[in-house]
């Protein structure tokens, strides 16, 4: 049984590459044939797209009355998109500040991590709090469109184009590898994790978080080396800013989050974590691969903590 989940996480990682690859592509050439910026793009179509294991395995744990899962999924996923992603990404090419990234959207992510912070405090999200990050969630789409349509547009399109028909099938073919694989991923991947004595909790806030991040990692490395920076640094904020504001609101509505004292811990470490990571964002004008380098360390160090957190307290 164990050998079969190993066989199918391995066919999950297979879908999640080539899906990530052709998403890209296919993202990268609309956006240029909309004159949208690629920034754009990724903070909105690409980390919606990503995102989407992170909104099923949330929404169904939701809907099963387990929120801490759905908890420590977004939380898990949101750390390893800022550790792991950004900081892989780093390392291989220094990733330039863009200042609408700077000024606006890495802000953005941050407050939507401290306002669901301060919503569990008392131990629980309402629905109406939950309602409150959805309307959040909206109201930044509706703004990052509108940036959007007063943007340069002039980039310059050196790159290989798709046709409109070769762009709509990279997107969707893209994202369908991208959910079928992280699914894969993410049930093989638990399956394995609970065989090995690994608590629920545990799983959720490492092997599950972790594969359903996936899909930021192989695409932000995948737009990092085709020389897609923004794309690369757009689709990890985006990615969390989505994770918060529609997965935590929409499994809120659903179900109102009882969180424990752990939830708020973990909250406030991201939130400290991300603050760490703006501050090297914005220094130098670059996140340098120095920097990405102790960003992966950093996670290393969290990992650390947390399982023994949980083993400590069995």
């Amino acid at each position: 049984m164990v050998i079969l989940s190993i066989i199918m996480l391995l066919a999950g990682f297979y879908m999640l590459i080539s899906g990530a690859d052709y998403f890209v592509e296919g993202s990268c050439s609309l956006a240029r044939k909309l004159k949208i910026p690629s920034l754009i793009v990724g903070l909105t179509i690409v980390a919606m797209g990503t995102s989407a294991p992170e909104l099923a395995v949330s929404i169904s744990a939701a809907v099963s009355g387990s929120n801490s899962l759905a908890i420590s999924n977004v939380i898990g996923s949101n750390i390893f998109n800022l550790l792991m992603v950004l900081g892989v990404c780093s390392a291989i090419k220094p990733i330039d500040t863009n200042d609408s990234v700077a000024k606006r959207d890495y802000p953005i992510s941050i407050g939507a991590m401290a306002l669901f912070v301060i919503f569990i405090l008392d131990g629980t999200m309402s629905r109406i709090e939950a309602a409150v990050l959805i309307i959040a969630l909206i109201a930044y789409i509706i703004l990052s469109i509108k940036l959007a349509g007063k943007g340069s547009g002039d980039e310059e399109e050196t790159k290989t184009e798709f046709s409109p028909l070769k762009c709509a099938l990279g997107i969707v073919g893209g994202v369908a590898g991208i959910v079928l694989g992280g699914n894969l991923v993410v049930d093989n991947a638990q399956s394995i994790a609970l065989a090995a004595g690994m608590s629920e909790t545990l799983a959720g806030l490492t092997i599950c978080a972790m594969g359903t991040s996936l899909p930021e990692l192989v695409t932000s490395i995948t737009a990092a080396k085709k020389g897609e920076n923004d794309m690369a640094v757009g689709n990890v904020v985006g990615s969390n800013i989505f994770n918060v504001l529609c997965i935590l609101g929409i499994s809120g509505v659903i179900t109102p989050i009882a969180a424990e004292d752990s939830a708020v811990i973990d909250g406030i470490i991201l939130i400290v974590m991300s603050l760490i990571a703006y501050i090297w964002y914005l220094t130098g004008k670059k996140m340098s691969r120095t920097e990405g380098v102790v960003l992966v360390a950093l996670y290393g160090v969290y990992m650390a903590y947390i399982i023994i957190r949980n083993y400590g307290a069995m």
